[in-house]
């Protein structure tokens, strides 16, 4: 009997036990999986503001005896620029800015008529059809071809590098706009004779970006030819130039061009010797000579110094600039006695050593390795265009990084004689110094001054240009001034300046 309560209890306490558990383990889940109007956690995730661009493809323009005869009709070229902003999911608006450039990287045509524009720019609003009538430094004329056709634009004949189009344009998004302009130029077909552009081109592309647009040191010195050979002090050197050295380089010439840069300082006024000279764009780099010779402080006492031009009794009656005989060095081209550049102490100790070390390297990393043409001439009975032909075009022997550090040399004997004005290149360079060419070359020193080009008929002879300014020869060891030359890197940008000495030409470091 006893067994049987036993059993009996111990059935009720396991029900209860299980009952227990049925409603702690229900408890449980429901706690875990509630009612969902209390556990859901409800996560919004919102997109950014978001700018994008789109530009056609290039504009090429060439005029020919077949395309371009009187009465063919006009020749055009367009191509579009499209920005596109889209507003955030969370307000829905969205404002930004953007800057849309014409970058015209060629163009050879010319005013074949006085003042009458030949190639017209339009730039037009896609969604309003509205055509652009103001841009900054362009004038916006209207012409009559030869088809009685009137055109309405800005004239662009002559222009070459960066057009701004637009600077800082506002766009605005609810939630979502496209602007789109389209860009096209005319080269127009007028009822006078315009073969003097025969066989002339121009190509430009489209840049639309967010942030301003940095104009390249070269970019501004090609915006400053004008097309008209001279103007601004620059000749484009092609194979038109007559004299010219016919390697598609742009190079100032004449008594005082706008061409001073302030290079190895950011002070507001740029201290003397940091002062430097545009001699052209050359290859497509920007190629710089020290406005002033070189001092001790500049390039040091070891490697090839030689003295002072204190010191060696120098006569300053000729110089031209105003730096402190004291410390204006005088170096020996090359100790060894040969006129071979590698071997040079003073190319490798003075110039590629301790001038980078003075400049510092933010500055050092702005210079272009470079391979200087060291062949040579075998006289001073020449003009510029033969002796760039013989020192540049036919150069046999070169020295560049492969050889050792060569981002410093010196000038050429065709740099200087390019430097004068047009009315020289025909005089030999034993005839430099004439008054008359003296008073319109911009890179005449008025010192002893060495160049980098060899004598090719004595190994221990150098091209000098002596303080009457004409070519002459000199041996390696004798101790002349230097400027140093130097070709900076294509990147480099231009930051402000107008080139004068006192507003020289500044670089975004």
């Amino acid at each position: 009997m006893k067994d049987k309560k036993a059993k009996i209890f111990s059935a009720i306490a396991l029900l209860a036990l299980a009952l227990l558990v049925v409603g702690a383990t229900y408890a449980y889940f429901q706690n875990q999986y509630g009612s969902a109007s209390n556990t859901d956690i409800k996560v919004t995730t919102y997109t950014t503001d978001v700018l994008t661009f789109e530009t056609g493809d290039a504009i090429n323009i060439s005029a020919d005896q077949e395309t371009f005869a009187q009465g063919k009709g006009n020749r055009t070229g367009s191509t579009f620029a499209r920005a596109t902003l889209q507003a955030n999911n969370k307000t829905n608006t969205a404002t930004a800015n953007y800057y849309m450039y014409l970058n015209i990287e060629n163009n050879t045509f010319t005013y074949t008529n006085t003042g009458t524009p030949e190639l017209i720019l339009q730039v037009v609003d896609k969604t309003s059809g509205n055509q652009v009538t103001s841009i900054t430094g362009l004038d916006y004329v209207t012409v009559t071809d030869g088809k009685n056709t009137s055109i309405s634009g800005f004239d662009i004949t002559t222009k070459k590098g960066l057009i701004a189009l637009f600077s800082n344009k506002v766009i605005s998004a609810s939630p979502k706009t496209i602007e789109e302009y389209t860009v096209t130029i005319t080269l127009v077909n007028h009822n006078f004779d315009q073969n003097n552009n025969t066989g002339k081109n121009l190509s430009g592309k489209l840049i639309i970006q967010k942030d301003e647009y940095k104009v390249s040191l070269a970019d501004y010195v090609i915006s400053q030819y004008t097309g008209k050979q001279g103007e601004n002090n620059i000749y484009y050197h092609d194979s038109n130039l007559e004299n010219g050295a016919g390697d598609n380089s742009y190079r100032y010439a004449g008594a005082n061009p706008n061409n001073y840069v302030c290079f190895g300082s950011d002070e507001a006024t740029c201290p003397h010797e940091n002062l430097y000279r545009i001699i052209g764009l050359i290859d497509g780099k920007i190629k710089l000579i020290s406005a002033d010779v070189a001092t001790t402080d500049m390039l040091g006492t070891d490697g090839g110094y030689y003295n002072t031009t204190s010191g060696a009794g120098w006569n300053s009656s000729h110089y031209k600039e105003s730096g402190d005989f004291t410390k204006i060095g005088l170096y020996k081209w090359n100790s060894t006695s040969t006129n071979t550049w590698s071997t040079s102490l003073f190319n490798k100790i003075n110039l590629n050593t301790n001038y980078l070390n003075n400049i510092g390297t933010t500055w050092s990393n702005l210079i272009e390795d470079t391979t200087w043409k060291v062949s040579g001439h075998t006289t001073d009975i020449v003009t510029p265009k033969a002796m760039f032909t013989a020192e540049i075009t036919n150069a046999t022997k070169t020295y560049g990084s492969e050889n050792g550090t060569s981002k410093i040399g010196l000038m050429y004997v065709s740099d200087y004689g390019f430097a004068a004005a047009p009315s020289a290149w025909t005089t030999p360079f034993y005839k430099y110094n004439s008054s008359a060419i003296k008073s319109v070359n911009w890179m005449y020193m008025g010192l002893d001054e060495w160049t980098i080009t060899p004598n090719s008929l004595n190994s221990s002879s150098m091209f000098t240009f002596n303080s009457s300014g004409n070519l002459a020869y000199a041996s390696v060891g004798n101790g002349y001034v230097v400027r140093p030359v130097l070709y900076l890197k294509a990147s480099i940008a231009y930051a402000g300046g107008s080139g004068t000495k006192d507003s020289p030409i500044t670089l975004e470091v």
